[in-house]
């Protein structure tokens, strides 16, 4: 084993909150302690970041009235994913897709403006900012179940309406809303498992070797 590994306890912990971590969608409203917070938001601003330019930008959202707003873009688009999805939209309308009405925090991640002056690690990836932006995302998620706090990533809106409520910039662009707050039990699999929607695929069938489509014994 590598000097450099952490200690058994330590090392089963990082694995724990990897296979742990839920999109969760059912919450308590009651506030979480404004250190805990903290410690998230630095976790998202220690993600790594392509050339470091940290593309990402944390909107807090505090006003009830934004809450509300943003509650009604989700909704739109919930409707119109139902529409989209044709024979299964009635089904899709069943599930609990987000959790705005119930969580203590809300938080709108989104990629800077001015992205098009970086062009270290971007010049053929552009995309690559949006890949920072969700290695951001992933670290509040694994903190967040560290600190026994869900988050649910919700990307049911329209990007120009939120951009356009939330007064940023024309070449900004929001990813995420992030539903974060204390809740009565993670789910044992993924909600989407558990209600039937879809099932994961197994590791085997994503891994291949040299070659796309070629596995190890081709």
């Amino acid at each position: 084993m590598s000097r450099h590994a952490f200690s058994d306890a330590d090392r089963a912990a990082v694995y724990r909150a990897i296979a742990e971590r839920r999109d969760m969608r059912h919450f308590r409203n009651d506030p979480v302690d404004p250190a805990v917070l903290t410690r998230l938001l630095h976790a998202a601003h220690q993600a790594p970041s392509v050339g470091l330019m940290q593309p990402w930008r944390i909107i807090r959202i505090t006003d009830t009235t934004v809450r509300s707003e943003i509650r009604a873009l989700v909704e739109a688009e919930r409707l119109a994913t139902a529409e989209a999805l044709g024979e299964r939209g009635s089904e899709f309308m069943q599930l609990k897709v987000e959790g705005l009405d119930q969580c203590a925090e809300l938080l709108v991640i989104a990629l800077m403006d001015q992205r098009e002056q970086h062009i270290f690690g971007r010049r053929t990836l552009p995309q690559m900012d949006l890949a920072s932006v969700s290695c951001a995302i992933q670290n509040i998620w694994l903190a967040a179940r560290a600190e026994g706090l869900g988050m649910g990533w919700v990307s049911l809106f329209d990007p120009q309406a939120l951009a356009q409520l939330l007064g940023m910039p024309a070449d900004s662009e929001p990813v995420a809303v992030l539903c974060l707050g204390h809740v009565d039990a993670f789910y044992s699999k993924p909600m989407l498992e558990q209600t039937g929607w879809a099932e994961p695929q197994p590791l085997e069938n994503l891994l291949w070797h040299n070659r796309w489509g070629e596995t190890e014994d081709d």
